[in-house]
């Protein structure tokens, strides 16, 4: 095989875990070696659909999750395990990126097919923890958001990277800080050493999402700060929730208007009503 777009396509559909990390890492080191490129003639990506995944964790509405505290090692694991689905649907989100908008510049593949790479790494540390746990993935239920945003934009590569890094995957660098330092009073170091290096790759990762969003506004003529924000009102209301690690988002390409603009916006969701 040597069309990137068939073999993403093929880390996407792998529905075991074990699996889809195994054909994740060779398909990155296959790109890097040369052995795949991004073909003109691949056949037109399949309509989304759900992506391969195990039959658990449940996946249920996000209001129906329960809230656990850090103070217990079965709250810690219920932790552990909602950044695990997290990864491991960003596994998906980044083959799906290479899979589905063709036609972009090479670095635009280079970038999402590393993502994949380091994703899978994450979800990898998280498992072996959730095991130091004694748990497993699928052991607790979990919700689908993220996947249903790319399906929601699966038409508009504009809107995903938009939308999905900048957006949805960007909240991880809100609050992983916070969890980071009460894990750490908790004194579960080996969690804290697991998110510390989730949060400073995620920072690479939102980057790719704006610099290839910033690329296909340029490419339509399109005001990226605007649109943005149109993007967001369009797909997702007024549901949105600071606040926000500015410094993060500065470092991942936003720029300080966008911040006040979000900052304002999360700040309309949390006024209480007259």
């Amino acid at each position: 095989m040597t069309d990137l777009h068939a073999a993403a396509k093929r880390c996407l559909d792998a529905t075991e875990p074990a699996e889809k990390l195994r054909l994740t890492h060779a398909t990155w080191e296959a790109f890097l070696a040369g052995d795949l490129q991004p073909d003109a003639a691949s056949p037109a990506p399949d309509p989304i659909t759900a992506p391969g995944r195990p039959a658990k964790p449940v996946l249920v509405n996000a209001r129906q999750l329960p809230q656990r505290g850090l103070g217990s090692e079965a709250g810690r694991a219920a932790l552990v395990h909602a950044v695990a689905h997290i990864e491991f649907n960003a596994i998906n989100l980044a083959w799906d990126a290479v899979y589905r908008f063709r036609g972009m510049p090479a670095a635009y593949y280079r970038d999402w097919a590393s993502c994949a790479h380091d994703e899978a790494r994450h979800f990898a540390m998280l498992a072996e923890r959730l095991q130091e746990l004694g748990h497993a993935y699928g052991d607790f239920d979990a919700h689908d958001g993220l996947w249903q945003m790319a399906e929601k934009t699966a038409h508009d590569d504009t809107a995903r990277m938009g939308l999905v890094p900048r957006v949805l995957e960007a909240r991880g660098l809100d609050v992983t800080p916070g969890m980071i330092e009460r894990l750490r009073q908790l004194g579960d170091t080996r969690t804290v050493a697991i998110l510390e290096v989730i949060l400073r790759e995620e920072v690479a990762h939102v980057a790719a999402g704006t610099r290839w969003y910033r690329h296909c506004c340029q490419r339509d003529g399109i005001e990226p700060i605007a649109h943005f924000f149109a993007l967001i009102r369009d797909y997702m209301g007024v549901n949105l929730r600071g606040p926000f690690n500015r410094p993060a988002r500065l470092e991942s390409g936003f720029v300080e208007e966008e911040l006040d603009r979000l900052a304002a916006l999360a700040a309309e969701v949390a006024a209480p009503a007259p």
